[in-house]
């Protein structure tokens, strides 16, 4: 059977598809050809989008998962139950916010939490900027970042041209992530940016099962040539995620929690206790910083909010555990005559 080397390019679920990757002169690759229908060992959710793979060919447009290759990173979100993976090997997630409708703070805090927590770049994109009337609010919630350094651009998809096409070059080489709540404009913003991400999502949601998946599906779109390419030949790639109302992050431990506040960084280990949460501890340091005005407290409540769902998520990982292990002893003990 023939093997080959392909990019995930959409999924749903344990439903995927790819296309072979193909080296161009300079031995960057890109996704072409038709689009392949893979299988996944035992039925199991073990892709994201953006993974590079080693595929075998079963039929003519069917293939099967031989090697998924190491991952630079994987972005997901979770709760103490499950998890969601949203991308693979990325370089960037846009935030998409929007004037209206109102889009959540915490969402935001939780998404750049994220970022930082995997090393992934970062860009705000504040969408609907010609609806002025909550356009002063969304700025403020969104001054606390620009402060510490992230990206913020504010745009209008549909009514400034300009906005958008002055972001050619924070995209072009980068392969970057949407992610944001439904409504935001993830949908206006692709499709002005890749002229046929809808005839490509059509296609994708034929392969997937005659378009019922569409709404839920990442999908991979590269960037138009026109764009042309960066300093090392890569063209880039928008990957478009499903909108989403909650950012969980209960897989994360406190302390890289603690590391991926930016802000408190150079605070670290500055508390009293080794151990301080920042809640109530004399000599903490963070604290004393939220009183000085340089750290914003909306920050500080949200590594308290993320604190207590990690914990939350321990005690109810080992309940289930626990219960797990009662119900295993039950099962094998024998019955009495």
């Amino acid at each position: 059977m023939e093997q080959f080397h392909a990019l995930l390019t959409a999924s749903y679920g344990r439903h995927y598809l790819a296309q072979r990757l193909v080296a161009d002169a300079q031995g960057n690759h890109s996704p072409q050809g038709p689009l392949i229908q893979v299988s996944t060992p035992a039925k199991q959710h073990v892709g994201a989008v953006g993974d590079r793979m080693l595929l075998e060919m079963t039929s003519a447009d069917q293939a099967r998962i031989i090697q998924i290759e190491p991952r630079d990173n994987i972005l997901y979100r979770s709760d103490a139950f499950k998890s969601k993976i949203i991308a693979s090997n990325v370089d960037q997630i846009l935030v998409v916010l929007a004037t209206q409708p109102a889009f959540s703070p915490d969402l935001l805090g939780r998404a750049v939490v994220a970022a930082e927590a995997n090393q992934i770049g970062l860009h705000i994109l504040l969408n609907k900027c010609d609806l002025k009337d909550n356009l002063e609010h969304a700025r403020k919630i969104i001054a606390p970042y620009a402060r510490m350094g992230y990206s913020v651009s504010e745009v209008s998809a549909k009514f400034d041209s300009e906005s958008i096409n002055a972001l050619q070059m924070a995209l072009c080489g980068k392969v970057s992530v949407f992610v944001g709540q439904s409504g935001m404009g993830k949908s206006s913003l692709l499709n002005a940016w890749v002229p046929n991400a809808a005839a490509l999502t059509q296609e994708y949601s034929v392969r997937l099962d005659t378009g019922k998946h569409t709404t839920t599906a990442c999908r991979y779109f590269e960037l138009p040539q026109a764009w042309g390419r960066d300093a090392s030949g890569k063209l880039g790639a928008l990957i478009d995620s499903p909108g989403f109302q909650e950012f969980g992050l209960a897989h994360m431990s406190v302390s890289e929690l603690q590391h991926a506040f930016r802000e408190f960084k150079d605070l670290l280990g500055k508390c009293r206790f080794h151990n301080c949460a920042h809640e109530s501890e004399p000599d903490c340091a963070v604290r004393d910083a939220v009183n000085r005005n340089e750290i914003a407290p909306e920050r500080l409540a949200l590594f308290r909010q993320l604190h207590s769902d990690s914990k939350t998520a321990d005690t109810q990982i080992q309940g289930i555990s626990q219960a797990k292990e009662r119900w295993s002893a039950l099962a094998i003990k024998p019955s009495k005559r």
